[in-house]
């Protein structure tokens, strides 16, 4: 935790110093060229990570934005939405992007990735939705990007394993009963797509597995040879490690939800790794570890990382044992909006030292009264239960540190700060 201790023979003297470095010291210190800053930002309605690579080329990974018209969303077991109801979650994104985009830089995203097409992850259309002027509903991504240019749009695609776009299986029960209305959601993002195409040149593309050059540096990388965007599965398609190549997990035809579908990623620089995979789980449902699920294909691609996200936000189906035991990162973040998560044994596996020794610290975006009533003490293991998490990696990704960030504020100025980390 920040602690601000001065002495001074003068108590006038005094209150001036103090008044004005907290001042300084309250807002986080701004970007640096060298800086590597991942802003897990907290609407209540879903993820959404700001990224700001070293060369100051910016990444947003998904867009969370939930209906209101759901009895769910309003209810005590979700969260309230951040930091008040003055904006909607996508204009609360944005908010947050103008006020930490690196000064003298352009208004605009250079990438942004949707892991998929849930509510939460990237929008969700309703009655009470605007439209924009280009004839689609505002929502999640398509919100934001219309408030914020995105330059590359990339996502799962939708043709694999089954075919979105086509009218057989959009009527298909699970897609024409789902209540959260995932293709009539889809059909808005399209809108969107060809529309921010012809307006601002937007660039759209589905992940290419086992690349690291689809998201990179744009402004300086001669600079940062060091730091690498490696795209490590999508659509059940994990790389093999080598090369550009990937093995299959689900045939043509076979759908197994949205979840097992999302994109996963891991960054790289120097010394540091980072791994965020959207809402792949490693669970069966009879709450054994299933050797067959993402989470068990992907890390070994992934090994040991300094900061990993929590895998579909802690749900009780997610960070299995081998899991766990592989990525074994020194920091866990969990993105959060629902008194479900964390389930209580994923907290047991991600702080057990019989799966890897070593400390760990945990932060969540927030942690709901339910929660807290069914776990109890053993929450206190998190370090911050609520507040936008910031990983800052220093120049060279030797060192980096954890701010949590007042989500109840315009302002954002900082609760805590943790570290120095080294990486590994």
């Amino acid at each position: 935790m920040m602690k601000f201790n001065f002495k001074s023979h003068c108590p006038i003297v005094l209150l001036l110093w103090v008044g004005l470095v907290t001042n300084a010291q309250q807002q986080l210190p701004e970007w640096k060229p060298g800086y590597l800053d991942i802003h897990h930002i907290n609407t209540g309605r879903g993820d959404a990570a700001f990224l700001v690579f070293p060369d100051g080329t910016t990444l947003l990974v998904d867009a969370g934005d939930m209906s209101e018209t759901h009895p769910r969303t309003t209810s005590s077991r979700n969260a309230k939405l951040m930091p008040s109801r003055s904006k909607t979650a996508p204009q609360w994104i944005v908010d947050y992007i103008h006020q930490f985009l690196p000064k003298n830089q352009e208004r605009k995203l250079d990438y942004a990735l949707i892991t998929h097409y849930h509510d939460d992850h990237f929008g969700e259309v309703d009655a009470l939705r605007k439209f924009a002027s280009g004839g689609y509903q505002l929502t999640g991504i398509m919100e934001v990007g219309t408030h914020i240019p995105i330059k590359k749009l990339i996502d799962r695609g939708f043709e694999y394993p089954i075919n979105l776009k086509d009218p057989k299986v959009q009527a298909e029960d699970r897609f024409s009963k789902d209540t959260y209305g995932m293709i009539a959601t889809l059909k808005e993002y399209w809108k969107f797509i060809d529309y921010q195409s012809n307006k601002v040149g937007l660039e759209h593309e589905a992940l290419l597995v086992g690349s690291s050059d689809q998201i990179k540096l744009n402004n300086s990388p001669q600079k940062y040879p060091t730091f690498s965007v490696r795209n490590i599965a999508s659509n059940g398609n994990i790389w093999t490690g080598y090369d550009n190549s990937y093995f299959p997990l689900f045939k043509i035809g076979e759908y197994p939800g949205e979840n097992p579908l999302s994109n996963v990623i891991r960054i790289d620089y120097g010394k540091f790794n980072y791994y965020t995979g959207g809402d792949i789980a490693g669970i069966d449902g009879l709450g054994q570890t299933d050797i067959n699920s993402l989470e068990s294909h992907v890390a070994p691609v992934i090994g040991p990382v300094d900061v990993a996200t929590l895998n579909h936000h802690g749900n009780r189906n997610s960070q299995n044992p081998y899991f766990v035991r592989t990525v074994r990162p020194k920091v866990w973040i969990q993105q959060n909006w629902t008194a479900d998560h964390p389930g209580e044994e994923v907290l047991r596996r991600i702080t057990s030292k019989q799966l890897y020794p070593g400390e760990r610290d945990i932060f969540s975006t927030i942690m709901l009264q339910g929660t807290k009533d069914v776990i109890g003490g053993r929450l206190d293991q998190y370090k911050s239960q609520q507040g936008h998490i910031v990983v800052r990696v220093y120049e060279q990704g030797d060192t980096y540190d954890i701010y949590v960030l007042n989500d109840a504020s315009e302002e954002r100025e900082i609760l805590s700060k943790h570290g120095p980390y080294t990486s590994r």
